[in-house]
């Protein structure tokens, strides 16, 4: 099967059933041609049996790539793919515990997203699941790594923190203040999201989508739409495309102030936090006022996108003034800098092991980025990655700021190129189908991959924040980090924790 879209320049999917013993050398043949794993869904298909779908992207030009494998129900089971992926590994798991389809020969197979208190094999995502059974109210510990040692001490943190910080517990093995080895233990607030679409109207699911992760709206919503848009076989107007990418660089440049001032912050510069929150409170102001949301939530819609203004040259001028002279005031601090400068360093090689995206991953050297590998609208040359080498909390720092600048021209320009302020299609097909849906969300890549029946309702949507496969990276940059740097190197990441416990 290939799906082909007209709204981009070479944009196609392709879709292949194999059989599970082809699965790992055309995996590795894609990872060879320079593909990433970006998405691994499990399906219940009622009497036909499981099935997993293992979604490929590279680019430019826009490539991907689905490879889907049959299961037997009687005995779930697939090859792993961890010895050629690290994502791989960590998509496995999930499958595992929210399929019940074992991946045969996972090195370190243990549960991911099903805390130990939940009843053994029981696996929500089936058919067949059922309510969920009593807890288990004896579980064992989570089996935290032991590091032993003369001076050796563990320092565990959370899940509850002070403040609005969402759940997770962070397990520090230390010797005096440095930090050998850091585990993270996620999943306080899984709520089922995926399991949530099942059957919903195509058109009611973008309310859901721009609820995974808050802060991150706009892109969730508009990555769904792509999704349902591809299924129904629909190409939304130019003027729709320029609409929702206009909202993603705003979404973009809001959070990155915000994270701009929460670093200073961390260091105890507060006067620099203090203008980033007053920059950040007329951003979400005018978020109401172009949207009708502080969130920016409500501009996109399945077959279309709506705002009620776009923002004046005047107001992005004024934007653009207050943001330069923030991170003027930050890197004309010589303690911010120091602060900064070699904290917390993820290298080249680790995040590109790992499979990092976003701003970690443009802060270690790595061009990652959705706008020019798999764009869903041209957005001019401002999406032309940001990065830096050297992997540390500066280089996040910079490129966040860098990006907020490079955004702005973006909004002017794709303001400019704005005909109309509501655009779409008359009628979305109902048809049933699958669709894939990418976008460069201010934290990195998101995917959203859906499955519709004839009646146009939801069968299944497979969702991967940026996040899921950027928290690894946190504890190997935090080996040799001193314990009271954590805050300042885990605000450099800003991972969102609803967006990983879906």
């Amino acid at each position: 099967m290939t799906v082909s879209s007209r709204a981009v320049p070479s944009r196609t999917r392709t879709s292949e059933l194999i059989a599970a013993g082809e699965l790992e050398a055309r995996t590795r043949s894609l990872l060879g041609a320079g593909f990433r794993l970006a998405l691994v869904a499990g399906h219940d298909d009622g009497p036909r049996g499981l099935r997993v779908v293992y979604v490929f992207c590279a680019g430019p030009p826009d490539r991907r790539v689905e490879l889907q494998v049959r299961v037997d129900r009687r005995h779930p089971a697939v090859p792993s793919l961890a010895s050629c992926s690290f994502p791989a590994s960590r998509f496995e798991r999930e499958l595992a515990d929210l399929f019940g389809i074992e991946p045969v020969g996972h090195p370190f197979l243990r549960r991911l997203v099903l805390h130990q208190h939940w009843p053994p094999n029981w696996h929500p995502m089936r058919r067949d699941a059922g309510p969920p059974p009593p807890m288990v109210t004896d579980a064992e510990p989570f089996p935290f790594v032991a590091v032993e040692g003369a001076g050796v001490s563990e320092i565990p943190v959370g899940p509850v923190h002070a403040g609005l910080i969402e759940p997770g517990h962070f397990r520090f093995s230390v010797v005096g203040e440095t930090i050998i080895k850091m585990k993270a233990r996620l999943w306080f607030v899984h709520r089922g999201v995926e399991k949530l679409f099942e059957g919903r109207p195509i058109d009611d699911g973008v309310a859901l989508a721009e609820r995974i992760s808050g802060d991150t709206s706009a892109a969730h919503a508009v990555a769904y739409c792509l999704a349902v848009e591809e299924a129904a076989g629909v190409e939304v107007p130019r003027d729709a495309q320029l609409l929702r990418a206009l909202v993603v660089e705003l979404e973009r440049i809001t959070n990155h102030v915000a994270d701009l001032g929460a670093l200073c912050n961390d260091v105890g510069y507060g006067i620099a936090h203090a203008r980033a929150l007053v920059l950040r409170e007329e951003l979400l102001q005018l978020a109401g006022e172009v949207t009708g949301h502080r969130l920016w939530r409500g501009a996109t819609r399945p077959g279309g996108a709506e705002l009620a203004r776009v923002p004046s040259e005047r107001e992005l001028a004024g934007i653009e003034a207050r943001l330069r002279a923030l991170v003027d005031l930050a890197m004309s601090n010589t303690v911010v800098v120091d602060r900064f400068k070699g904290t917390a360093v993820l290298p080249r090689t680790d995040a590109e092991a790992i499979g990092v995206l976003g701003v970690v991953a443009r802060a270690s050297g790595l061009g990652v980025d959705a706008r020019v590998s798999q764009p869903f609208t041209q957005v001019g040359a401002g999406a032309e990655p940001v990065v830096e080498e050297s992997g540390d909390v500066l280089a996040r720092f910079s490129v966040r700021a860098r990006e907020a600048a490079a955004s702005l021209r973006m909004v002017a320009e794709l303001g400019g190129s704005i005909r109309s302020l509501a655009s779409g299609v008359d009628h979305l097909d109902r048809r049933g189908g699958s669709g894939l849906g990418i976008v460069e969300g201010w934290r990195g890549t998101i995917v959203h991959r859906v499955e519709t029946d004839a009646a146009g309702r939801l069968t299944r949507c497979k969702v991967v924040d940026p996040s899921f496969l950027t928290w690894p990276a946190l504890s190997v940059a935090l080996a040799d980090t001193i314990v009271p740097d954590f805050p300042l190197a885990n605000k450099s990441f800003n991972l969102s924790y609803a967006g990983n416990d879906l």
